[in-house]
């Protein structure tokens, strides 16, 4: 079934953010500074390309601390674009909702919203 959903996705429009987060990412990395928000990137991308069937966790248990890099990271990226990420995918996850029918692609954007929050220290895993 999450097969079906993820060919409707692209179709309607998952291609697209998963074609802004991928260029985004290229774009990052060609600056030395930029490599690691770039690999973020292109992690979103592959979420952006496929979101059912998968869900995004932390690296590590809860038992474990978060690494002070990661929390560091995910300030820089929240300053300096994440939060457009962030309000982006609420937006359309809200409007989305509002259909009957698009209720599962907005779940997919609150999920993408998730992951464009704090995209370090998570990683994206299929179930």
């Amino acid at each position: 079934m999450s097969i079906i959903f993820n060919i409707l996705w692209i179709i309607l429009g998952g291609f697209f953010v998963f074609c802004g987060y991928f260029f985004g990412g290229i774009v990052l990395c060609m600056t030395v500074v930029g490599i690691p928000w770039g690999i973020q990137c292109f992690k979103l991308a592959i979420l952006a390309l496929f979101p059912f069937g998968s869900e995004v966790t932390s690296r590590f248990p809860e038992s474990y601390p978060t690494s002070g890099l990661n929390i560091i990271l995910n300030i820089i990226w929240l300053i300096f674009g994440g939060l457009w990420v962030v309000f982006n995918h609420l937006i359309w996850g809200i409007l989305l909702c509002l259909s009957i029918i698009g209720i599962p692609f907005g779940i997919q954007h609150f999920k993408l919203m998730k992951l464009g929050f704090t995209p370090f220290g998570r990683h994206i895993v299929d179930y």
